[in-house]
């Protein structure tokens, strides 16, 4: 009886199986091809798929129920997914906004809500230094003044606090051991914000995934970049979006958008402990980025690493770029910066936009994983690559002249970064060869030279460019000749009300061309309306870079109506493939003395006025009409000239008209004469 009752299990177990009947790979495509016609269809479409494909028409009818029973399972599916990141990411927002409540100020009076703590016993103290710190300054410029020298020691204990005025940092060592000092205003880096635990864990997950898609970007090339037609790496966005699904679906933004992402590398001449070790601190990344980096600050410090040498380092910073010119706003991005060594002499450093509640803005644009791959090559040197991808709204008012170079990434790309590096990474080298003038024999001498000129070309890139958080003030928007002209009350260099006129304007002419016309003390007379048509010699020379127009020069004018031959003029000219800069100040002879025998040249008085150029990127190729003989083969120029002149040695002095017009009438007259020497017609 046994025996046969396993025969009967068998043979049901077999009649199953003869029942069973899979789909061939061929009646599976037809049947998903006509679901995706039409997923409910009717008693002759049934049949007429029974017959192509050999099946009962009841097996067609089944087929389509179980696969609309599978396709509504799937959305079910995608959906909850969906509304579990909503609701983790409403419960993160949530959490931020209540830690932010709980260290709030009030904005009326500045002291804190009922629930003070010691945090805010720290706050009153660090505003309470703040202020001694600037009246202390104040007291040591008039001592100065009276004794004839600068006071060049703070009394140690000010010196040791931890929180700096607002005031702009000048001074610091940018090469250790160097004793020189290299510094470009920015904003104070010591950070001030305190984060919850769930904060700092929330903001660490961001940085590993932005430093996962950032090694990517750094080390892939077809498809995911693309050479345009400059040979300029730019990011495929198809092929990006499918590589990184999750990157292009942020919720709450503006989709009326555009992105812009480029790739670049170079060979810089710095090695990279040193140079990771500047990109981590807020102040010395902005001092080595003057003309890019308006300004730079760390709000909090969430890791300061593991291993030493900034490794997994995080920090949470505001940063505001820049491009020249009074016509192109600037960038601002509330993110955070996150180092990590890869290998051995291999480090990353990423930067992805975060937006805690207090920094957020539906007009800021959106940084993607940023940032630059740094691998040394034991010699000094080390490789650079560098990533930027950016989403910027579409309505961001740029002027029409600046368009093209801001969408083709000449403003704010990866090769403006690479060739920026590159060139302040020779000037420091230069820094430490011997000096080779015979005006400025004694290295102390080079260095303090260098020092003034680098002070001198960070304050011009400030007072020519749209920055939000720099001193100046608008004082009158773009006039009928595109002059914007702002004011600040300056505190040092000099003392008392300066007024600041820039504009923009387009030339059919290579940079070069402009460039070497600008530098050159031998064409200098054709443009400089102060001189009156005097002639200028060079009488020191400072080399700061490999290319011939990277150079620190002193020079002096020679008036022919006065006997007096003491008009001297510091001028400091750089130039690489992203554009170049011909800074220059008027000095007396006391302060140029004082500079070249190594003294503290922080408080010598300096008005830096100057030009900004840069490639016009495909502008000159849609006026074909206007060439100029000697501007074709690169393109056209743009250039921002800016001026400074004093008002008044009082800070509580006013600006009037006369003033106004004096400085729009030293702008107008300069880039008339510009166009007059180079041929260029007065509309261009």
């Amino acid at each position: 009886m046994e025996f046969l009752g396993d025969s009967s299990e068998t043979d049901k177990k077999t009649m199953k199986k003869k029942r069973f009947h899979r789909h061939t790979p061929h009646q599976i495509q037809r049947l998903e091809s006509a679901f995706n016609e039409c997923q409910h269809p009717d008693e002759k479409q049934r049949m007429q798929l029974s017959r192509e494909l050999g099946l009962a028409p009841r097996q067609i009818k089944f087929w389509f129920q179980n696969r609309r029973t599978q396709k509504k399972a799937q959305h079910e599916r995608a959906d909850n997914c969906a509304l579990k990141e909503e609701n983790d990411r409403i419960r993160c927002e949530n959490i931020a906004i209540r830690e932010a409540l709980k260290h709030t100020i009030c904005p009326t009076c500045g002291d804190a809500p009922s629930h003070e703590d010691s945090y805010f016993d720290e706050q009153k103290l660090r505003i309470e230094n703040a202020h001694l710190r600037e009246e202390l300054e104040r007291v040591s410029s008039i001592a100065a003044k009276f004794m004839g020298r600068p006071l060049s020691h703070l009394p140690p204990l000010l010196n040791q606090m931890p929180f700096h005025s607002g005031g702009l940092s000048l001074d610091f060592d940018l090469i250790p051991g160097s004793g020189s000092s290299m510094a470009a205003p920015t904003l104070p880096s010591q950070p001030n914000l305190v984060l919850s635990d769930i904060d700092k864990s929330l903001m660490t997950n961001v940085a590993v995934t932005a430093m996962e898609e950032l090694l990517r970007l750094t080390q892939t090339n077809e498809p995911l970049w693309i050479k345009n037609d400059g040979a300029r790496d730019v990011l495929n966005l198809e092929s990006y979006e499918n590589m990184f699904p999750r990157a292009s679906s942020r919720g709450g933004k503006n989709h009326n958008s555009r992105v812009e992402a480029s790739r670049s590398s170079g060979i810089v001449f710095i090695n990279a402990i040193t140079l990771v070790d500047m990109l981590m601190d807020s102040v010395k990344s902005a001092e080595l980025f003057p003309s890019v980096v308006a300004s730079s600050k760390t709000l909090a410090v969430v890791s300061s690493g593991l291993r030493g040498n900034h490794g997994d380092a995080l920090h949470l910073m505001l940063e505001e770029l820049q491009m020249l010119s009074p016509l192109v706003p600037t960038r601002e991005f509330s993110l955070l910066r996150y180092c990590q060594q890869i290998e051995h002499g291999t480090w990353a450093i990423v930067n992805v936009s975060y937006e805690l509640p207090q920094f957020m803005s539906h007009s800021r644009p959106y940084r993607f994983p940023s940032g630059c791959l740094i691998q040394d090559m034991s010699n000094g040197y080390c490789k650079v690559t560098w990533v930027e991808h950016v989403e910027i709204s579409e309505q961001e008012p740029i002027h029409e002249m600046f368009k093209d170079s801001v969408r083709e990434g000449l403003a704010f790309g990866a090769e403006r970064w690479i060739a920026t590096l590159q060139r302040m990474c020779e000037r420091f080298a230069a820094l430490m060869e011997p000096a080779t003038s015979s005006m400025i024999p004694s290295p102390e001498g080079k260095r303090s030279i260098m020092k003034l000129a680098q002070r001198m070309v960070s304050n011009f890139c400030l007072s020519v460019g749209t920055s939000n958080n720099t001193r100046s003030t608008v004082v009158s928007g773009m006039n009928e000749f595109g002059i914007r002209v702002t004011s600040y009350k300056s505190h040092h260099e000099p003392n008392g009300m300066v007024l600041c006129a820039a504009t923009s304007f387009w030339l059919p002419v290579s940079p070069l061309i402009v460039f070497n016309f600008l530098k050159d003390e031998r064409t200098r007379p054709q443009w400089d309306v102060l001189l009156n048509g005097s002639s200028v010699q060079e009488v020191a020379h400072i080399a700061n870079g490999s290319h011939p127009g990277n150079c620190i020069s002193v020079l002096r004018g020679f008036n022919a109506s006065s006997s007096q031959n003491n008009m001297l003029i510091l001028q400091e000219s750089c130039v690489d493939s992203s554009g170049s800069l011909v800074v220059y100040t008027p000095l007396d002879l006391p302060a140029l003395n004082m500079a070249m025998s190594g003294q503290d040249t922080s408080y010598i008085p300096i008005l830096p006025s100057g030009f900004a150029i840069s490639p016009d990127g495909s502008r000159s190729s849609q006026i074909p009409e206007l060439k100029v003989e000697g501007g074709s083969g690169g393109g056209g120029s743009l250039i921002t000239v800016g001026f400074q002149i004093m008002v008044s040695s009082l800070q509580s002095g006013k600006l009037n008209m006369e003033s106004m017009e004096t400085v729009n009438n030293l702008i107008s007259s300069t880039v008339h004469h510009i166009k007059t020497t180079l041929n260029c017609p007065s509309t261009a």
